[in-house]
């Protein structure tokens, strides 16, 4: 007995940490999934160009919170969802989540629809940074000299892309903070709510917003463009607001098994593809100025990596 005991005592650990290396994998996959359907979203905003910027959020908030309601129902969620609603703590952050995703959805499709898809590439390669300085306000976690040094070169960045703009990059910077503070939400949830329930509560909160938007437009913002170019531009729109649920609710099952520091280093892909895009396929401008502003940035995410990588040699050799 005193033999099986003691062989249980040593296998524990190796199970453990099989067990954490599977969840990091899995949250690894799931991370670069929602990443990968983020980078392609300037060209499904462009096919929908001939609605207000306001209507397109507004039916990405309604067809995204329909699957929603279809996948908690079908997966019995809803005695879940409603656990959520009755306790504060819970509520405060999917709140928090809801605010400022609403934030970022408004400056995404607005900086792709007046085709400044280059700032909106910059908002997503500024974030790893936000996310690491909010890790250290928030969570109490502690940078080591390199990482002062990425966040130091990407502010340099911003201060150089604001002379070559001539004011600050309003955009990226809106994407950057706006969902690295969702990010932070999502952090703090953990393993409590699920990434649908999560997604659900922030839709359906944000359906009065929706509605309210979708008078103005119908008012003075152009009219409802829903249905009147055809029935494939009423299926871009719809198909836009499903695909909307599916990277959120990626991102927040990545959140779930992954550091808030490792979902930052992640966040390179989607503004790599957006920005490739940004010059291949919208042939978007970029002076001199701006390529060292970028340069900047890219240094910036280059320290982090290495920074990451021999952090990761250290540990295993440990």
């Amino acid at each position: 007995m005193a033999k099986t005991s003691v062989q249980q005592t040593q296998l524990e650990p190796a199970v453990q940490g099989e067990a954490a290396s599977a969840r990091f994998g899995r949250g690894l996959a799931l991370g670069f999934g929602a990443y990968l359907i983020w980078g392609s979203f300037p060209i499904i905003i462009s096919l929908v160009g001939f609605a207000n910027p306001a209507e397109v959020v507004v039916w990405r908030i309604v067809f995204g919170f329909s699957l929603a309601v279809v996948l908690i129902t079908f997966s019995r969620g809803w005695p879940a969802v409603m656990h959520v609603i009755r306790t504060p703590k819970q509520l405060v952050w999917v709140m928090v989540a809801t605010v400022f995703i609403m934030a970022n959805w408004q400056a995404y499709v607005i900086g792709v629809a007046t085709h400044q898809v280059v700032e909106t590439a910059l908002g997503y390669f500024i974030n790893p940074l936000v996310t690491i300085a909010l890790a250290v306000i928030f969570l109490g976690e502690r940078l080591r000299i390199t990482q002062w040094l990425a966040v130091g070169s990407g502010l340099a960045a911003v201060v150089v892309l604001t002379v070559d703009y001539g004011r600050l990059p309003v955009i990226a910077l809106t994407l950057a903070f706006s969902f690295g503070i969702y990010g932070l939400a999502k952090s703090k949830l953990g393993g409590v709510v699920k990434p649908l329930h999560g997604f659900a509560l922030e839709s359906g909160f944000l359906l009065p917003v929706a509605a309210a938007e979708l008078i103005w437009v119908a008012t003075v913002g152009g009219g409802v463009q829903f249905g009147e170019h055809g029935l494939g531009s009423a299926l871009v729109l719809a198909g836009f607001g499903f695909l909307t649920a599916v990277p959120l609710i990626l991102f927040g099952s990545a959140a779930r098994h992954l550091p808030l520091r490792v979902i930052g280093f992640m966040q390179y892909l989607t503004p790599t593809i957006q920005f490739i895009l940004a010059l291949v396929y919208f042939h978007e401008p970029m002076p001199a100025v701006r390529w060292v502003g970028f340069a900047l940035v890219w240094s910036a995410l280059a320290i982090l990596s290495f920074d990451m990588l021999r952090q990761g040699r250290a540990r295993s050799k440990g």
